[in-house]
């Protein structure tokens, strides 16, 4: 199994948790760290399920819900804000039929807010797996949603 590959690559250190928990978010087909997962870092690391749960809960870049094939994650940074990031969102969640946190029935797309992306030079900006899109407008939103699309 992945999981316990993924284990067995990183010594039995608390200090690696955080490392732990993103390579195996990463390896889910869903993008998220279910409750076996969990306990299997929590006995791999002699934590207590209890602690590696809270940390999971507490960091958004972790999710204990499945997600999408494509995690789209808009900036809401105040230069974003300024430059637009509102219409994208209301545009994203028009093509998508969903709102922020939620899944499209297809399970093709998962909607989500960031903070920040780092990029503001090219606001407003969202991010999808991990490409950074900037200079967005709803036509350019439309376009990357298609080619999504076409890539299942």
């Amino acid at each position: 199994m992945k999981r316990d590959k993924i284990l067995k690559q990183y010594e039995a250190s608390g200090d690696n948790l955080l490392a732990i928990l993103h390579d195996i978010q990463d390896a889910s087909a869903e993008h998220y760290l279910d409750d076996a997962s969990l306990r299997a870092a929590a006995d791999y690391l002699k934590l207590p399920y209890s602690f590696v749960y809270g940390v999971a809960s507490f960091y958004t870049m972790y999710s204990l819900e499945p997600r999408g094939k494509n995690l789209i994650r808009i900036c809401q940074s105040p230069p974003c804000h300024l430059l637009g990031a509102s219409t994208i969102s209301r545009e994203l969640m028009r093509l998508l039929g969903i709102g922020f946190g939620a899944t499209t029935p297809d399970k093709l797309f998962t909607l989500e807010m960031t903070s920040c992306l780092g990029v503001c030079g090219v606001a407003p900006a969202m991010m999808v797996n991990g490409r950074v899109y900037g200079n967005l407008t709803r036509e350019r939103i439309g376009g990357i949603i298609e080619d999504l699309r076409r890539v299942k």
